[in-house]
């Protein structure tokens, strides 16, 4: 049994505990602790890739107990990728919230670490009630991470943000107090298995439970109409705590992709056609939604805010049509914009401080420091977040049109994308030239703290990287989308005894 997969929780819960029980210690210890732990993060998040790459599923089952009657983790190339996503994300936020923003409230390092456990739980989980149990625990901790610093704006949202969350929560606790009780059990595998072959009467509940499923995991994604916490949320929260929220939309965008080509993917009638019939239309409204957002926001932490939405609708898009082309185009943007979207709140956070009156708002005026600095940071930002080349941007674009390109309904996620790319374009373009090309420069800059500056451009070259090593990224995300468009191989590694029964339920 490898142990090392349960490292992954099992450090960021140790380091933030240790950082609780140890407040008192001298500030520059909890930061060096929260170093520490997500910079071996990063390192286990490389060694997955490494192993999940093979095509095997790794399996831990703690305490020796087998599936399903036991907790089981699985790595397989999905949880790998992201795993590594969350552990570099993590890393960079944690360097840039060390520059002051960790200072202006209690316990920053150890909710962050938690919030991180949650997050690599929620990625590993092979049983939904502890996918549950790892979303309450990244919920819990974002709700502190959200109010650190205090303040009446962060106060409302996090309050919205609280109830919308709660409200998922009972949801999900519901859905799966009736798969129990139709399958009696809750281990992925399992489920799939028994789902595939429950009864016709009971297909009903199990539709209905897949729907309650769907509802929770899009107020996680942050899909029309259950995103309107999502502006208020990610704009009031300081710059690296919003960065790092980033990934947390893409969690619910993760479990509606393993929970829906793993337990309702098998059996004559597949379950999740029901639920694709309504992800379409739903990912394409808010795709369309968050074009919109972007083009009317009042500052450039809403605007990113929207973009995160704007990325979700593409992502559903894109992953509703469930073909190996489809699925790797948008793990390729899933990547891309995860890391773009937090590149701008941070950068909100790096211009907003070099402004006299108004931080990022859009209609305050006046001279910016560091102008010619800044806005070339900008610019170059703003040209892989909108997709242009050369940068993964406008890979993953390309690649997400071609794979619609032979889908019946490709033609509407072409002109829907590409519209609200235009609005981006513009958005990004009216915001770079009111703070750029027309005021001055100070006649006093403010100090510019050389560590995020070049924490934020080594973000933008990451994504030039991105791209310029795309053919290999590709393989590699082709191969994970084969891999979850067979379940029966997850299936087979879980349970080992089920793999002839995996095999004749399959479609």
């Amino acid at each position: 049994m490898n142990h090392v997969l349960i490292l992954p929780i099992l450090l960021p819960l140790i380091t933030g505990a240790g950082q609780l029980l140890f407040y008192q210690a001298p500030f520059a210890l909890q930061r060096l602790l929260g170093f520490a732990s997500t910079f071996w993060l990063v390192l286990l998040g490389v060694w997955c890739l490494q192993v999940a790459g093979s095509g095997e599923h790794l399996i831990y089952q703690p305490g020796g107990w087998p599936a399903p009657f036991g907790i089981v983790l699985v790595l397989d190339r999905l949880s790998a990728i992201m795993l590594a996503l969350t552990a570099l994300l993590g890393f960079c936020c944690l360097l840039y919230a060390s520059s002051g923003t960790d200072q202006r409230g209690a316990h920053f390092h150890a909710l962050f670490q938690f919030q991180l456990a949650g997050l690599n739980g929620a990625f590993l989980t092979g049983d939904l009630f502890n996918l549950f149990v790892c979303f309450e625990i990244l919920l819990i901790a974002s709700y502190a991470l959200l109010l650190h610093g205090g303040g009446r704006a962060r106060s409302r949202a996090g309050l919205h943000y609280v109830i919308i969350n709660l409200v998922g929560s009972a949801l999900f606790l519901i859905a799966l107090g009736t798969l129990y009780g139709l399958a009696g059990t809750l281990n992925m595998a399992d489920l799939a298995l028994a789902v595939a072959q429950a009864p016709p009467s009971d297909a009903p509940l199990l539709a209905a439970a897949s729907l309650l499923l769907l509802v929770v995991f899009g107020i996680k994604a942050a899909i029309l109409p259950l995103l309107f916490w999502l502006p208020r949320a990610y704009s009031a929260a300081s710059a690296p705590v919003a960065a790092l929220f980033a990934i947390m939309t893409k969690v619910g965008i993760y479990a509606i992709l393993r929970v829906f080509l793993l337990v309702f993917a098998l059996g004559e009638s597949p379950l999740n056609h029901t639920a694709w019939g309504w992800l379409w239309p739903l990912a394409l409204l808010t795709l369309a939604l968050g074009g919109v957002g972007v083009l009317g926001s009042n500052s450039l932490r809403t605007l990113t805010a929207y973009l995160v939405i704007l990325s979700v609708g593409t992502l559903l898009a894109t992953i509703s049509f469930a073909t190996e082309a489809s699925l790797g185009a948008a793990l390729f943007y899933l990547i891309h914009s995860t890391a773009m979207t937090a590149v701008f709140f941070l950068l909100a956070d790096l211009l907003g401080q070099q402004r006299e009156k108004g931080y990022d708002r859009f209609s305050a005026e006046g001279p910016i420091g560091h102008r010619w600095l800044l806005g070339t940071l900008f610019f170059v930002a703003a040209i892989a977040m909108v997709g242009l080349p050369p940068f993964s941007g406008f890979v993953s674009k390309a690649w997400i049109l071609q794979a619609s390109a032979t889908q019946p309904q490709g033609l509407w996620l072409w002109a829907v994308l590409l519209g609200a790319t235009l609005l981006t374009l513009i958005a990004v373009s009216r915001t770079g030239s009111s703070w750029f090309w027309r005021p001055g420069d100070m006649a006093k800059p403010y100090p510019l703290e050389r560590g995020p500056l070049t924490l934020v451009a080594g973000m933008v070259g990451l994504n030039g990287l991105l791209a310029a090593f795309g053919d290999p990224v590709m393989h590699y995300l082709e191969l994970t989308a084969v891999q979850l468009l067979t379940p029966q191989d997850y299936i087979a590694a879980v349970l080992p005894e089920g793999r002839m029964t995996a095999q004749e339920g399959s479609p």
